[in-house]
């Protein structure tokens, strides 16, 4: 069951990320996921290190720190896709 929650926050904080970078990124879907659940990965990291990944009720600085690392991975990844692919576009 962890799995399916972490392919689903990997799907919304992706979505949330390419919707907050200008411009339109050419990663396909699944990439999405994966760099999203990086990103969830990356922010979890943060939080631990700044000593804030458990506190009472809502951890909303975690989130946003999974947010931040959210869209550093898919901004970053979309280049080395673009980069990689050379530019095609419609190929998955």
């Amino acid at each position: 069951m962890s799995w399916l929650w972490a392919i689903i926050v990997g799907l919304i904080l992706g979505l949330i990320a390419k919707a907050v970078i200008p411009g339109k990124q050419q990663i396909p879907l699944w990439l999405t996921v994966i760099f999203g659940m990086l990103g969830s990965v990356l922010g979890n990291w943060a939080a631990t290190g700044l000593g804030v990944n458990e506190t009472r009720g809502v951890d909303w600085t975690r989130h946003l720190l999974q947010l931040v690392g959210a869209i550093l991975i898919v901004a970053v990844g979309d280049r080395l896709w673009v980069a990689v692919r050379g530019g095609k576009r419609g190929e998955s």
